[in-house]
This record gives C-alpha cells, sequence and structure tokens, in this order.
C-alpha cells in the first residue's frame, strides 16, 4: 500500500537572512483569529471592546509561558531542573497544552481583577476562542512534522520522511480537527441558545470537549514524555484528568443554578 508522503519545509519564507517558520504564521493566525471572536462576542453583547487588546496580550504571555513551563516540568523535569537555562530556550521547541490551559486562566484572573470583569463569564467567551486556536496551533505541528502518531496501516496514513519512512496516524490533524468541531459546536450554543447567561457552562463544555478528544487520542500518538512510567495511562492522559473533572464540576453547577431559577 502507498502512502501520504509527507515532508513539508517548516519554513514558509526567507529574506535577507530573516525566516518566517509556519508554525510561527499559524499561531500569529491563532491569535488573530481569537481576537476576532472575542471582539464578535463583545459586540453580540455590547460590550466595550477597548480592553480587549489588553487581554490579548496577557493571554498569549499566560499561554506561552504556561505552555513552555508545561513542557519543562511535565515532560521532560529531569532534563530542566539540570539545565535550568534552556527552559528560556523557547526556540528550541516544546510547548504543552495543559500548560497553556493553566497559563492562560492564570493570566485572565490576573487580567480581569485588574479590569473589574467577572472570571467566568470572560473565561466562556475566551474558551470559544482557544477552540480555534488549538486548531491552527496542531496544523502547524502537521507542518511541522512533530507531535507524531504510532505507526498504522490505515488507508490514511502519513508518512512524515523528516522523522522516518513508517506510516503513521497523522495525529495533529486528528486533534485539529477535534478542535475545529468544538470550536463549531461552542460558538453556535453560544449564539442560538441560553448557554452564555449561565456562567461556566461553556467553559465547562470546553473542558470536556477538549480533553475527552486529548485522552483518546494520546491512545495513538507516540509518547511525549522523556521519562518511563508503570502507570497505564501516558502523561498526557494524566494531565487530562484534572482538566475534565473541572469541566464536569462547571457544568453540575451551571446546571444547578439554571434549576434553581
Amino acid at each position: 500500500m502507498e502512502f501520504f508522503v509527507w515532508n513539508a519545509d517548516p519554513v514558509l519564507l526567507s529574506f535577507a537572512g530573516l525566516k518566517i517558520h509556519w508554525y510561527g504564521a499559524l499561531f500569529a493566525i491563532a491569535i488573530m483569529s481569537g481576537f476576532q471572536v472575542m471582539k464578535w462576542c463583545y459586540q453580540q453583547e455590547k460590550v466595550d471592546v477597548v480592553s480587549l487588546d489588553n487581554l490579548m496580550l496577557y493571554a498569549v504571555v499566560g499561554i506561552i509561558t504556561g505552555a513552555r513551563l508545561g513542557h519543562c516540568f511535565f515532560y521532560d523535569p529531569g532534563y530542566y531542573f539540570s539545565n535550568p537555562m534552556k527552559i528560556l530556550a523557547i526556540w528550541e521547541g516544546g510547548l504543552a497544552s495543559h500548560g497553556g490551559g493553566l497559563g492562560l486562566i492564570i493570566a485572565t484572573f490576573v487580567y480581569q481583577k485588574k479590569h473589574k470583569i467577572e472570571f467566568l463569564w470572560l473565561l466562556d467567551r475566551l474558551a470559544i476562542s482557544t477552540a480555534l486556536f488549538g486548531f491552527f496551533v496542531r496544523t502547524g505541528n502537521f507542518i511541522n512534522s512533530e507531535i507524531i502518531g504510532l505507526q498504522t496501516d490505515v488507508p490514511w496514513a502519513v508518512v512524515f520522511q523528516r522523522i522516518d519512512s513508517l506510516p503513521r496516524h497523522p495525529v495533529q490533524l486528528y486533534e485539529a480537527f477535534s478542535y475545529l468541531t468544538i470550536f463549531l459546536v461552542l460558538i453556535s450554543a453560544y449564539k442560538f441558545s441560553k448557554i452564555k447567561k449561565l456562567p461556566g457552562a461553556i467553559l465547562g463544555m470546553f473542558l470536556v470537549m477538549v480533553f475527552t478528544a486529548r485522552f483518546l487520542l494520546e491512545f495513538v500518538k507516540v509518547k511525549q514524555a522523556a521519562y518511563s512510567s508503570e502507570l497505564l495511562m501516558s502523561t498526557g492522559q494524566l494531565l487530562s484528568i484534572p482538566f475534565f473533572i473541572a469541566g464536569l464540576g462547571l457544568l453540575f453547577l451551571a446546571a444547578k443554578k439554571s434549576a434553581a431559577k
């Protein structure tokens, strides 16, 4: 069986010694797309959009910082504890989505304290943007031939020629389109239902759907952690469980408040 062979150059443009990578370009598109979704939500609810520029700055710093620290401490702590200055070498790669999620929550908490915005109201709307953000980031991972899947002989398997000659699950695309689907579900719920009036409900849906997808996709993903574990679950799966439980909790509380009205 012949499989699709992928060997894309990670560099999008190169001019006068300056290189623009696909991942960086898609990351920028992800930020701009998230900003537009948040702007649309603000306009739908007639909320002043002036403070959005500051929110995006907080969000980007939180995501990048959290994702980097998450990779260092969740997936390869031995190396980074021995080489602490390497934590700053973000250009060498290494971002963890679980850490990025925590970083975003912390950054949003700091932001809402300063701007006097209700915390869950803000996180609900950021959840919609974050789902779309994840679609672009995982697409960038596919272009870079990173976060690869396990070997398989399914007809849609991909040979990542920069890695080896084995046909593998294109798990980056599985995850990317999972996030795109979740984005469409969330924005439809926001637009056509009363869920936006229940603080924490959209965030709860986001956490349950995203980390269910993440947990399941770990079964066809090459192990990311640098250390071994005797547990049946991967590091990504273990990290997904608390987020999933938090999502269920938020949905329970939202349903309870709705029933009490």
